[in-house]
């Protein structure tokens, strides 16, 4: 998914739900979610994102359900 608009309100929904669904822990899941999104959000400030137009957790749902569903995306 590009970053270079609001994701729509359905297809965010349905990632959260796919990431809370597949966790083994749940609380864990909130956890990293957090994480990256607090990653993200320094990102932002640092001027190293261009789109500053998604939130930072809508961000981090996003790249987590990628990784989640598309393991090959990290071997390289």
């Amino acid at each position: 998914m590009q970053f270079t608009q609001q994701p729509d309100a359905k297809e965010l929904a349905r990632r959260s739900e796919s990431l809370i669904r597949k966790a083994s822990n749940r609380y864990l899941t909130t956890v990293r979610i957090a994480f990256r999104a607090k990653q993200r959000r320094f990102d932002d400030f640092e001027g190293l994102l261009d789109d500053s137009m998604i939130k930072p957790v809508q961000r981090a749902i996003i790249e987590l359900s990628d990784e989640q569903d598309q393991p090959d995306l990290l071997a390289v």
